[in-house]
């Protein structure tokens, strides 16, 4: 909360059910908010990002929708690094959110949150609030069914699995994509929740099944063998 400031909030959310069960959480939460409400980002204006020091987004949509409000929210919160951004995000939105999202000026949820984890966070404020919430993390039960959707990872999933596949550990991804430990582990994550993956060791033997190799493209990682190795010895020369 910046000294000096009015203590205010903004609520985007499309439906005006969330937009009054949020405003109750918040005001029960933190009684000395004002708060407004908006149907989408688009409706923000400056004055009110001016005065703000927490924006709570209702974050759904479908995956072609996901990315690009996500790429949209982070030029928002590049511009505006002192609010506390909470964003709501639905399974079809997480790994957009945590490609694209996941900074130290926000908070990562799932939209079917407990009242008292949403309060929590609330209270908190931007310097203490954890980053992603432990519900997003976990598959959903849903998850563990088969589903041909849950095959198709995010190029930057693909990628960190890969790295895994070929030895690397998370602080060495991290060195090398230039990314927080925190967020390699969510990628790692979130990828192995579309997988229905719930170990590490399940993860691992997905990797070596063939299914797991096409899908990373490791049947060519012989003939990359060289460059691997020389970008690997590299890092870890830095670290």
């Amino acid at each position: 909360m910046r000294a000096g400031c009015c203590n205010y909030g903004i609520i985007i959310s499309k439906s005006p059910v969330v937009q009054v069960g949020l405003h109750g959480i918040i005001r029960d939460s933190l009684p000395d908010y004002e708060m407004t409400y908006c149907g989408s980002h688009e409706e923000l204006t400056l004055l009110q990002l001016r005065r703000a020091t927490l924006v709570v987004v209702e974050l759904t949509g479908d995956s072609h929708q996901a990315r690009s409000l996500c790429v949209q929210y982070y030029s928002l919160i590049s511009q505006y690094r002192d609010i506390h951004w909470v964003f709501l995000v639905s399974r079809a939105c997480y790994p957009f959110a945590v490609e694209y999202l996941l900074r130290p000026e926000t908070t990562l949820l799932s939209d079917a949150e407990p009242v008292e984890q949403l309060a929590r966070v609330f209270r908190s404020g931007l310097a203490s609030a954890e980053r992603i919430s432990q519900t997003l993390l976990c598959p959903a039960e849903s998850d563990a069914h088969d589903d041909d959707d849950q095959d198709v990872l995010t190029i930057s999933e693909r990628k960190v699995l890969r790295l895994l596949a070929k030895g690397w550990c998370i602080n060495q991804i991290a060195s090398l994509l230039k990314k927080s430990n925190k967020t390699i582990s969510a990628q790692k994550n979130s990828a192995m929740r579309r997988l229905a993956l719930r170990s590490n060791a399940e993860m691992y033997a997905w990797i070596n099944s063939s299914r797991g190799m096409k899908e990373l493209n490791l049947f060519a990682v012989y003939g990359e063998q060289e460059e691997w190795k020389t970008i690997h010895t590299s890092d870890m020369s830095l670290s």
